[in-house]
């Protein structure tokens, strides 16, 4: 006879402690089964807001006790919530996405972990790397930056500080300020492809690529709404010229053997490694 695995029944209690649980950034359908699970059997829901966290719970039929946590949460709020985890299962959540990627919740997670509450962490739906994955830019090295300064000079600094970083960028951004924002980085980062990704899962999602000035007159014309990721591809390799990697043959020669020079210049100048030893040898024998 066949034994079924037994599910554990909803009316089971979560062990005390806080659960960081990921829900859908614009289809209702991308939560995971374990998600709903956990917010069907906790004892509290901290939220960034009720009435949007109260849309999902009612999509999927739950009832539960709600507390607001979000940037502007006092002290006693965050208090609050540590105490009720000690006896209860708190279970936190953003209005869209993954808790903590540029939403309220890092402190409330630090303070339980100093605290020695169990933290556990459900995964799920990510605007910024459904963005990236999207987008067709590099993805091996990216840097999650968050929203940029909403002052010009602020803005301007902040990406003169990342412009050397060989990483894709990734930023949230604002449809009422994506053009300035997309203005800026034509100023800061030059012939950088740059990427789009709106309305993510919705029914009107869109990606547009290009360069940032293309992308600032689109959006001119036709105004962005809804909620954005906007990236930016790494610095371009410049392309090492036969003079540059003579020089550092013969450089690199001081100390090494023709093979060995040969290997580090080619991974320098992206040149083939064959041609350099070939060129390595000769510089050798003068």
């Amino acid at each position: 006879m066949d034994h079924q695995p037994v599910e554990p029944s909803l009316s089971t209690r979560l062990s005390p402690g806080l659960y960081i649980v990921a829900t859908p950034i614009g289809n209702l359908g991308d939560i995971t089964l374990r998600a709903i699970e956990t917010l069907k059997r906790c004892d509290v829901i901290a939220c960034e807001d009720t009435r949007v966290t109260g849309k999902l719970l009612k999509h999927h039929g739950i009832s539960k006790p709600m507390r607001r946590y979000d940037d502007h949460a006092s002290d006693a709020a965050r208090e609050k919530l540590l105490a009720e985890m000690q006896s209860g299962a708190v279970a936190l959540v953003s209005d869209a996405g993954t808790p903590l990627i540029s939403d309220p919740g890092y402190r409330l997670v630090r303070d339980a972990r100093e605290a020695g509450t169990e933290v556990t962490s459900l995964p799920g739906a990510c605007a910024a790397v459904t963005g990236l994955t999207l987008s067709g830019l590099p993805n091996d090295r990216f840097l999650f930056a968050g929203f940029l300064p909403v002052k010009e000079k602020a803005r301007a600094d902040a990406l003169a500080e990342l412009a050397a970083i060989d990483a894709t960028l990734v930023f949230y951004e604002t449809g009422p300020r994506l053009v300035k924002s997309l203005r800026a980085m034509a100023e800061a980062l030059p012939d950088r492809d740059v990427a789009v990704a709106r309305e993510l899962t919705k029914l009107h999602e869109e990606c547009r690529t290009g360069s940032p000035d293309d992308l600032a007159e689109h959006y001119e014309a036709k105004p962005a709404k809804g909620e954005i990721v906007l990236l930016v591809g790494p610095p371009l390799e410049v392309a090492a010229s036969s003079e540059n990697a003579e020089q550092l043959l013969v450089e690199a020669l001081e100390t090494l053997k023709p093979s060995q020079a040969a290997a580090q210049v080619a991974k320098a100048t992206g040149m083939d490694r064959k041609k350099l030893y070939v060129r390595a040898m000769e510089l050798k024998a003068k």
